[in-house]
């Protein structure tokens, strides 16, 4: 069978995979909601959710480094990777291993694609469409309350030292619009490393500094208040606004708890 990827890459599948690694934890947590957890054999280090899943699978490293000996000893049917997750140079190491399925998202749609692309793939099909048709349902809900409602401008920071923000041409600037938001760095590209200095702070409602992967915490919360003593500046969990897949079940009651201020 003959499958093709998000960057159009066609792999070639004997039989529906058993076998399953993610080097990837959004999708991991996917394959486990898509009632697969039982055909996941690896891991990343990063793949938090569920919890204890690293307790029962193998973790084969990070999602940039990887240990290709422990991937090689599970005798995988599928690996499944992300284009901005893993390197090039880790796909490169794994194309003799076992066939490849890379993801690239940048907005809903490519979420619903890779979801009934893993749907066909594993013979999910049904639970695949009744994840996206609630993820659907949340979305509807949310954009009904947002209409005719402002919508404060934001910055949104990943890193600290040097600080970055999340700009155009990113799922954090698309989901940043989801929940209700405008990005001042929309006019950038992709992570900018800035100053604090920057023009377009100065244009902010609100001051965004994500859990991940960065861990922010309140103490960063006071040492900027101190340079915008007039901002609202929050931690917000960063999963819920770039981690896609089944994630996406969550996302918009938070943003919704977001918007009331709580």
């Amino acid at each position: 069978m003959i499958f093709k990827d998000q960057l159009n890459r066609e792999l070639e599948l004997k039989r529906t995979p058993k076998r399953i690694i993610s080097l990837v934890p959004s999708q991991t947590e996917l394959l486990v909601d898509l009632g697969l957890e039982d055909f996941v054999v690896g891991v990343t280090k990063f793949c938090v959710h569920p919890k204890h899943l690293r307790m029962s699978k193998k973790v084969i490293g990070g999602t940039k480094q990887i240990n290709i000996e422990k991937i090689k000893s599970l005798h995988p049917d599928i690996i499944l990777c992300n284009k901005e997750e893993n390197t090039e140079a880790i796909i490169e190491s794994l194309k003799d291993v076992a066939p490849i399925h890379i993801s690239d998202i940048y907005n809903l749609e490519d979420c619903f694609e890779l979801i009934n692309m893993y749907g066909t793939i594993f013979k999910v099909d049904k639970t695949a469409s009744s994840l996206i048709s609630n993820i659907q349902k949340e979305r509807e809900n949310f954009q009904n309350q947002l209409q005719n409602k402002e919508r404060p401008k934001v910055a949104y920071f990943i890193w600290k030292d040097p600080w970055m923000v999340a700009a155009s041409n990113t799922y954090i600037d698309y989901m940043l619009g989801e929940a209700g938001y405008l990005n001042v760095f929309s006019n950038e590209e992709r992570y900018p490393e800035i100053d604090l200095s920057h023009s377009k702070l100065k244009e902010t409602d609100i001051i965004f500094l994500s859990s991940e992967p960065y861990p922010f915490k309140e103490n960063h919360i006071s040492d900027l208040k101190t340079q915008f003593p007039e901002k609202k500046i929050k931690i917000v969990d960063g999963e819920l606004f770039s981690w896609y897949g089944s994630r996406l079940k969550q996302s918009y009651s938070y943003f919704s708890l977001l918007k009331s201020g709580k």
